[in-house]
């Protein structure tokens, strides 16, 4: 279960043919990767979708979009985006809600996909999603960019080592203080906010990453009036013995640290679980050392590359984040909110 390590060249780097991207949504996430995805040398961005034209203009004047297309009285603007030829693959960075409706309309479209996490609501979502980019040849990924980072390949490769021996434990945190808004998304159950869709993901993937497959998964949160987790502690058991602990709020701050035990030392990631910039490693009997990283841009370089040499080599999985791996998640997360009572609109469906 664990990535190979990154490349050390530049992710922004050309290394083949450029291709043509279309963003839908124009809101903080989008804007934040859309400025790594400039310094992509063979990433052209061709077009740019929101619900205003206003919008969709105001975020092409600022990165240099080609096209934009916003909402007509027939059909959302992401539609049409998806008509235009000259779009190769698409980012989607909507709320959580929409993920399924918008990946499905560009995968129908023919488009290779990029998608915001979570993937979709639930693992039928995320399932049909999986399976309609298989049966159309397409390119689906989830974009988990922490599994690009050095810094988490680095962790990897260190655990394949040897050096810290046989991991048996695993804790990670990942909080921060919401606004105390019930408009925001984040607070709005019908866009799937909490702090189990919004923030697991990061301390998920370090446990897959690390031990793969639980054998249970236990769950336990705090609900707010409005049926979301306000924060929530997941426990991994598996076969071998070894358990991992992961615990994510958004009502408290929280260090964003993981923590790996083995038989022979540990580690810990510093700085924050999505984006660690330090990883200090203390083997048995010797020394604690700590190694630096550094990232360009905001660090989404690395999970743009993937996409970009997938498509350049003709492949329409990615082998560090194939769809698979992405419908598992959401049936952990499934079983983490029927265990703690959560429901969504879309669990209806």
């Amino acid at each position: 279960m664990l990535p190979a390590p990154v490349s050390t060249q530049d992710p922004a780097t050309a290394t083949g043919r450029p291709l043509r991207w279309g963003v839908v949504a124009t809101g903080t996430i989008a804007a934040r990767v859309v400025a790594d995805l400039a310094l992509l040398d063979d990433a052209i961005l061709q077009a740019v979708s929101s619900r205003t034209e206003a919008s969709a203009r105001a975020f092409a004047r600022r990165f240099g979009f080609a096209e934009v297309y916003s909402d007509a009285e027939d059909r959302p603007g992401y539609e049409r985006l998806f008509d235009d030829p000259a779009v190769d693959v698409v980012y989607i960075a909507t709320p959580h809600a929409q993920h399924h409706a918008v990946a499905m309309a560009a995968l129908t479209a023919g488009k290779h996909v990029l998608c915001e996490k979570p993937l979709a609501m639930n693992a039928r979502q995320a399932g049909e999603l999986a399976d309609l980019a298989r049966d159309r040849g397409l390119f689906l990924m989830e974009a988990v960019w922490t599994r690009f980072l050095p810094s988490f390949c680095r962790a990897a490769e260190i655990l394949r080592s040897g050096e810290i021996g046989s991991a048996q434990w695993l804790q990670a945190d990942l909080g921060f203080v919401a606004p105390d808004d019930p408009a925001s998304r984040i607070q709005d159950p019908a866009a799937g906010g909490g702090a189990l869709l919004d923030l697991a993901v990061y301390p998920l993937t370090w446990a897959l990453g690390v031990f793969g497959e639980p054998s249970d998964i236990v769950a336990r949160g705090a609900l707010t009036p409005e049926g979301i987790d306000r924060q929530n502690a997941l426990t991994l058991t598996y076969a071998s013995g070894a358990c991992a602990q992961l615990l994510t709020s958004i009502g408290a701050d929280s260090p964003g640290e993981a923590t790996i035990a083995g038989t022979e030392g540990w580690l810990r990631s510093a700085g924050p679980l999505f984006n660690p910039r330090e990883l200090v490693i203390q083997a048995k009997g010797g020394p604690a050392r700590t190694e630096r990283f550094e990232v360009p841009g905001n660090g989404f370089g690395y999970e743009l590359r993937e996409v970009t040499r997938c498509l350049q080599s003709g492949l329409t999985d990615s082998p560090y984040m194939p769809p698979a791996e992405s419908v598992r998640m959401m049936e952990l997360l499934d079983e983490a909110r029927r265990q703690m009572g959560i429901r969504y609109a879309s669990d209806a469906d």
